[in-house]
C-alpha cells in the first residue's frame, strides 16, 4: 500500500486536474446537508431579521355581527408561523384574514420601494406575496380543516405531511448525494475530463433507489451502534468504505456493502483514523477562515486524498481474495481500457470521428462566412445536406468522444449499461444551416402563432377578441423575429443547451426592451406594453417571468419547432415555396408600411390602465 505522503500527492494531482467540479461536488454536498455541512458556517455568521416598523406583541381576532372577523394585530414578521398560530388558537377565518393582512401590507411597502421589486402583477409577485405572507400554507390548512372539521388537525396533517416530505428529501438526496460525489472522484483519478452528467449516474443506470436504500440500512445501523460508547467511533470506521463500495457499484444488497466495508477495514481503523487526524492543521485553518478555505480547499483535497486511500484498500483485499472483494467490478476506473476494447464497444463513434467533412468546396467565402457563422444557406445543395448529416452524427456521438480518445470514463464498458438519451431531439439534426425560405416560413410561422396566443388569451380567458399588435394581420413580428435571431445569431451555441438558454434570454432580453423603447419614442410616448408591478422588472419594458418564457421557449425552437418546420418546407417543391414565401412577406410588408400610417391602437391595445383592470394578459409582443 502507498504511505499517506504518496497518497496525498496522488490527491493533490486529481484535485488539480478537475479543480472545478470537485469544489462544486463538495459545494452542493455542503449546501443539501448531505456532507462538509459546517463549511458554510460563515453563512450563518451574522443573523439579519426582517421586521416591519413596530415588533410583535399580540393577535386578537373579533367576531363581527356578519360572521367576518376583524384581526387586530402588530406585525413583525413576513413569515407564516403567527398565522398558523392564529388558525390554531382561534380559527381558520382569523388566519386568512391575518395572512392577508402580512401580504397587504408586504405589497404596501414594495410599492414604496424599488420598482424593479413589484409585487402587485405577474407570477412571479403571485408565489412570493402567497410565500412571504404564509396564505399558501393558510390555505392548505384550511382546506384540510374543511374536511376534517377542525383546524388543529389541519395543521397536524400538514405538519405530518411536511415531515413526510423532509425524510423523502433526506432518503433519496441528503442519504444518496455521498454516493454521488465519490463516483465523480473515482471517474478524476485517472481520466483528464469529468462532466456534470457524472450527477446523474445512478439515474443513468436506474440504481438511485438502491443506492438510497444501502445507504439507508447503513444510517440505521449505525445509529444503532452509537447507543453504545465502543461503537461510535469503531463503527464510524467499519462503514467508512460503504459510499465508495456503492458509488462502485450500486447493484449489491445493503447487507454485501456493509459487510464487504467491514471486511476491507479489518486492520485499517486506526491507520484511518491517524490519516484523517494528518488533515487536522488544514481544518484548523478553516475554523479561522470561517469554513472559506474548507469550501475552497480542505473538503475537496480530503475527498481526493480518501478515493486514493479507498483505491489502495480495493486493491488489497482483490489481491488478498477478501470474501466479497468480486463484486467490485468496474476496473476501469482504475485502468484505462485497450484500444481493440473501444473499437469494440463504439464502433459508431469511431466512425463518426474517421470520416473525413470535406467541408472546403462549399463553407469558403461569404457562403461559408453565413453557414459557419449563422447556419444560413440561400441555396441547399445535396454536399451541403450530407455535411449537415454529418453534424447530426457528430452531436449524437460528441459526449462520447472522450470516452474513445481515453480522456473520460469509458460508460458503455460499465458492467450496467446506461440508458440511452434525447432520441427524439437527435433525430431532429439540430445542428443543420437553415436556407432563406425555411427563416421566412419559420418567422412567418411563429408571427402568427404569436397572435394567436394572445388573441386566445384574451378570448378564452376573459371572452373579448382583441387584434393584439401594432399591425392589422394576424401577425406579431417580434415572436418571428425572436425565433430567426436565435437560430442565427446564436447559431455557434446550439452544441451547448444550457449556453443556449442563457443566450436566448439575453438576446430577447434585449430585443424585447429596445422594441418597446424605439416604439414608444416613435409613437409619441405611447406605451404598448408594461410591466410595472411584476417582480424583477426593468422599467417596465422587461420582466424575470417574461425572460424565463423566452428562454424555455427558445430551446423549443431550437432544437424541435424550426428543425420540425425545416423538414415540412423541404418536402415541398422548392419554386412553390419560394413563390407562397414572397407572397407572403409581400402582404407582411405593405400591412407594415399601412400601420406605420395607420397604427392599430385602440382597447387593449395601448391603454395600459384599460388592460390592467379588464386583467388581459401583459405579455404583449407586438414589433
Amino acid at each position: 500500500m502507498k504511505t499517506r505522503k504518496q497518497m496525498k500527492r496522488l490527491g493533490r494531482i486529481s484535485l488539480k486536474k478537475h479543480y472545478a467540479i470537485f469544489v462544486a461536488a463538495c459545494l452542493i454536498a455542503a449546501f443539501l446537508a448531505a456532507e462538509f455541512r459546517s463549511s458554510l458556517n460563515f453563512s450563518t455568521a451574522q443573523n439579519y431579521e426582517l421586521f416591519y416598523d413596530e415588533p410583535y406583541d399580540e393577535v386578537e381576532s373579533e367576531r363581527n355581527a356578519d360572521g367576518t372577523y376583524t384581526v387586530k394585530t402588530k406585525i413583525s414578521s413576513i413569515s407564516w408561523e403567527n398565522a398558523l398560530r392564529v388558525i390554531v388558537e382561534d380559527n381558520a377565518q382569523a388566519g386568512k384574514e391575518m395572512s392577508k393582512e402580512i401580504r397587504e401590507n408586504a405589497i404596501e411597502r414594495s410599492e414604496q420601494g424599488n420598482p424593479m421589486f413589484g409585487r402587485t402583477r405577474g407570477v412571479f409577485s403571485n408565489i412570493v406575496n402567497q410565500v412571504s405572507s404564509g396564505s399558501i400554507i393558510v390555505t392548505a390548512v384550511t382546506a384540510i380543516a374543511s374536511i376534517t372539521g377542525s383546524e388543529n388537525a389541519g395543521v397536524l396533517i400538514l405538519i405530518l405531511l411536511g415531515a413526510l416530505g423532509m425524510f423523502v428529501f433526506w432518503f433519496f438526496v441528503q442519504n444518496t448525494f455521498p454516493v454521488v460525489i465519490r463516483r465523480v472522484f473515482l471517474e478524476g483519478m485517472i481520466y483528464d475530463r469529468v462532466t456534470t452528467q457524472r450527477f446523474v449516474f445512478l439515474l443513468r443506470v436506474k440504481k438511485w433507489l438502491k443506492a438510497s436504500w444501502i445507504m439507508f440500512v447503513k444510517y440505521i445501523y449505525y445509529s444503532l451502534w452509537c447507543l453504545t460508547i465502543v461503537g461510535i467511533a469503531v463503527k464510524r470506521y467499519s462503514y467508512f468504505l460503504v459510499p465508495f463500495i456503492v458509488a462502485e457499484n450500486p447493484d449489491m444488497t445493503a447487507r454485501q456493502a456493509i459487510t464487504l466495508s467491514r471486511n476491507m477495514m479489518k486492520g485499517h481503523k486506526w491507520q484511518c483514523f491517524v490519516f484523517e487526524l494528518s488533515f487536522l492543521g488544514w481544518e484548523v485553518l478553516g475554523v479561522f477562515t470561517m469554513g472559506i478555505f474548507d469550501i475552497l480547499f480542505t473538503n475537496p483535497y480530503k475527498m481526493a486524498v480518501f478515493t486514493r486511500y479507498y483505491a489502495e484498500l480495493r486493491a488489497e483485499a482483490i489481491e488478498k481474495g477478501v470474501p466479497g472483494s468480486e463484486l467490485l467490478y468496474d476496473n476501469y476506473l482504475y485502468e484505462k481500457a485497450e484500444s481493440y476494447v473501444i473499437a469494440a464497444k463504439y464502433p459508431d463513434v469511431i466512425k463518426v470521428m474517421e470520416q473525413p467533412e470535406d467541408t472546403a468546396e462549399k463553407l469558403t467565402g461569404w457562403r461559408g462566412f453565413l453557414a459557419n457563422n449563422f447556419g444560413v444557406l440561400l441555396l441547399r445543395r445535396e454536399q451541403e445536406r450530407a455535411y449537415e448529416r454529418h453534424q447530426a452524427d457528430y452531436v449524437r456521438v460528441y459526449s462520447m468522444i472522450d470516452d474513445v480518445q481515453g480522456e473520460a470514463y469509458p460508460v458503455r464498458l460499465y458492467p450496467i449499461p446506461e440508458e440511452e438519451r434525447r432520441k427524439f431531439v437527435q433525430s431532429l439534426n439540430y445542428m443543420r444551416h437553415y436556407s432563406i425560405w425555411s427563416l421566412i416560413t419559420i418567422f412567418l410561422s411563429m408571427s402568427v402563432f404569436g397572435w394567436l396566443w394572445e388573441v386566445g388569451m384574451a378570448l378564452v380567458s376573459y371572452g373579448e377578441f382583441i387584434n393584439r399588435g401594432v399591425l392589422h394581420g394576424p401577425w406579431l413580428p417580434i415572436y418571428g423575429s425572436g425565433a430567426v435571431l436565435i437560430l442565427t445569431v446564436l447559431n455557434r451555441f446550439r452544441k451547448n443547451p444550457a449556453l443556449e438558454f442563457g443566450a436566448t434570454i439575453v438576446l430577447c432580453g434585449f430585443l424585447e426592451y429596445m422594441t418597446s423603447l424605439i416604439m414608444e419614442i416613435a409613437t409619441g410616448g405611447t406605451k404598448w406594453w408594461d410591466y410595472s408591478g411584476y417582480f424583477l422588472n426593468l422599467n417596465g419594458r422587461i420582466c424575470a417571468e417574461g425572460l424565463l418564457v423566452f428562454g424555455i421557449g427558445g430551446l423549443a425552437i431550437v432544437y424541435v419547432v424550426a428543425p420540425m418546420i425545416d423538414d415540412l418546407v423541404s418536402r415541398f417543391n422548392e419554386k412553390k415555396v419560394m413563390i407562397v414565401c414572397t407572397a407572403l412577406m409581400v402582404v407582411f410588408l405593405a400591412d407594415m408600411v399601412y400601420s406605420q400610417i395607420h397604427p392599430n391602437t385602440g382597447k387593449g391595445v395601448t391603454d395600459i390602465e384599460a388592460r390592467e383592470t379588464l386583467h388581459l394578459p401583459d405579455k404583449t409582443m407586438y414589433m
